[in-house]
């Protein structure tokens, strides 16, 4: 009996989901968000679209593993939201700073903010992460124009990670965890449901 040969593209082996994360950031590196497709990943990695969301489910959650973000932010925010909109401000701001301020992540979440700020002039930040990731969650926690909300939100998290992290500017960098807390989770806050008018 002649052995028959495999036809189509390749089952997972091993390296399987290695190799697909390697083609889901070139992809994402080189379309942006908006322009990759779980197609043309897996026709990358030589592998089954099926295979794609086997390992990662969908498109949302293979850019986040392709970011490589230690702690997957939407699972980080669920208690924040699940509290509600009041004093989401503060709950938002000193569990974004208990994740930073851990010094095994945030070093790895320097190489992802220096990777996606660098990459396209932030391409991936503007079109993939804030609107992909966060925004989503952010979005449930305003009372409306999330349009216009969840930006203001993103901007002052996004500047407070550039002052405090990336460029260490004092005394932003030094600051008491609590003392940011006090300063800025009113501003986040009026920015969630506040009057904007």
């Amino acid at each position: 009996m002649t052995p028959r040969t495999a036809r189509g593209r390749r089952p997972g082996a091993p390296d399987t989901r290695a190799e697909v994360l390697t083609a889901a950031r070139a992809s994402f590196a080189e379309k942006g968000f908006r322009g990759t497709t779980i197609r043309a990943v897996a026709a990358s990695a030589s592998v089954d679209p099926a295979l794609v969301h086997h390992y990662f489910g969908t498109k949302d959650d293979l850019f986040v593993a392709a970011l490589e973000i230690p702690v997957d932010p939407r699972a980080v925010l669920a208690p924040v939201v699940a509290a509600g909109p009041d004093g989401a401000g503060e709950r938002l701001l000193r569990t974004f700073l208990s994740v930073w301020d851990d010094p095994e992540i945030q070093v790895r979440l320097l190489a992802v903010v220096r990777s996606v700020l660098n990459e396209d002039g932030g391409r991936l930040l503007k079109d993939g992460f804030i609107p992909v990731v966060v925004g989503p969650v952010l979005a449930q926690l305003v009372k409306d124009r999330p349009e216009v909300r969840v930006p203001l939100v993103a901007s002052q998290i996004v500047g407070l990670i550039v002052t405090r992290y990336v460029v260490a500017l004092p005394p932003m960098a030094q600051m008491p965890a609590e003392d940011v807390v006090a300063r800025v989770g009113p501003v986040l806050q009026h920015y969630l449901t506040g009057d904007l008018a």
